[in-house]
């Protein structure tokens, strides 16, 4: 009888790390060109094979890795750049709490892991099929996995392949920094008004902050304030610009 439940319950711990795998497919796909862009124009700004893949190992978000990169090609400090990506990843504190209570009787060690590979896309993910009823550790290891696995892989190969084209592409994969910025930007400006207010506003404010402080403090600043104007609710900003 024990055998029996025993086995029961691994044929469903083993169906719900597939259903992870499957939930993680459109995920993977938006990852391989993102992150084999990152490391070609990672390659291209000076770093080693090694240091780029290092780099989508152990960070795993694709904005905080080309901001890092732009504020390595800036001659930015290691402690502006560490406290820019702090700023800019603080919004997984609040998503690490909305899954909290579904992870709450697992081991720290999967915690842990769970944490590092929670992103945008894969937090949506889990907040659409909690409604159902279907998150468990086992559904998001192979959710996090497949996304984890896909983006240093895709990092790998667009380092690797970066030696085997023409100098001239290389040299011009410089711009293709401010393209992958602009691309991470579009939905959210064109997913509500609010998002563009935003980008605004962080470009005006990083303009007159570069006249002051350094590019790295630039963006921390200019990001920390953006945010915070992120935060005035809807109806309170009606009301001040009435």
């Amino acid at each position: 009888m024990d055998k029996t439940l025993t086995n029961n319950l691994y044929n469903v711990n083993v169906i719900a790390f597939i259903r992870g795998v499957k939930t993680a497919i459109p995920i993977v796909i938006g990852f391989i060109p993102i992150s084999f862009a990152f490391g070609m124009l990672a390659i291209d700004f000076g770093l080693s094979l090694f240091e780029t893949v290092l780099m989508s190992f152990g960070v795993f978000g694709g904005a905080s890795q080309l901001m890092a990169v732009n504020m390595l090609m800036l001659g930015s400090g290691m402690f502006e750049i560490v406290l820019a990506t702090f700023v800019l990843n603080f919004r997984h504190f609040m998503m690490g709490m909305a899954i909290a209570d579904k992870i709450k009787h697992v081991p720290l060690v999967w915690k842990l892991f769970f944490s590092f590979g929670l992103t945008d896309e894969t937090f949506t993910m889990i907040a659409f099929h909690s409604k159902e009823k279907r998150v468990n550790q086992y559904f998001l290891i192979g959710l996090m996995l497949a996304a984890f696995s896909s983006w240093v892989i895709g990092t790998f190969i667009g380092a690797l392949f970066t030696n085997l084209l023409p100098s001239f592409i290389s040299n011009a994969m410089s711009m293709g920094l401010y393209a992958m910025f602009i691309g991470l930007l579009m939905p959210a400006i064109q997913s509500t008004k609010k998002g563009g207010i935003i980008v605004l506003i962080a470009m005006i404010v990083n303009s007159i902050l570069l006249q002051i402080f350094s590019s790295g403090w630039s963006i921390i600043l200019s990001t920390i304030i953006a945010s915070t104007f992120g935060l005035i609710p809807e109806k309170y900003k009606e009301k001040v610009t009435a």
